[in-house]
């Protein structure tokens, strides 16, 4: 039987093709929002605030308040601490909240744009009494904070 090489019919193939334009894409910065934070596992891996630097590639952060961030002082259960996270920078990107003692560090990613009104309101779990922080990044790389200590009396999660 005698196929046209041209023409392409494996799964296989079409897989390689979809990886490589999305690696494409991405080196390109045309990749969606969604699709570049789906592409961030090791981000939501790293245990300590400096394999999160090095994971996401991030410059030395400096406090703002441009940047806020409110929750409880006290969290009489660490399984749904509600923290609400906020940044008024122009040209803000990224929001992340941080929750410093939990085995993975990076507790969530929001991407902005235009379309989106940069405050959240999440409810995080808390291994133990934590400095809880709020990262904005800009597209020019600047990273600002606002950071919070938060005291667990009662773990959410297995450390």
């Amino acid at each position: 039987m005698n196929e046209d090489p041209s023409i392409d019919h494996g799964r296989r193939d079409a897989v390689a093709a979809s990886a490589s334009l999305a690696l494409l894409l991405s080196g390109l910065g045309l990749l969606p929002p969604a699709a570049a934070a789906a592409a961030l596992p090791p981000a939501f891996e790293a245990r300590t605030l400096a394999e999160l630097n090095a994971a996401l590639g991030l410059a030395a952060p400096v406090a703002s308040p441009a940047v806020t961030l409110s929750g409880p002082d006290i969290a009489e259960n660490g399984a749904a601490v509600e923290l609400t996270l906020a940044t008024t920078l122009p040209g803000a990107e990224r929001l992340l909240l941080l929750v410093e003692q939990n085995p993975a560090v990076l507790s969530a990613i929001f991407e902005l744009s235009d379309a989106v009104v940069p405050e959240f309101v999440i409810r995080v779990k808390m291994a133990q009494s934590s400095k809880v922080w709020a990262v904005a990044t800009t597209a020019e790389g600047r990273v600002f904070y606002a950071r919070k200590d938060i005291r667990v009396t009662l773990g959410g999660c297995a450390a």
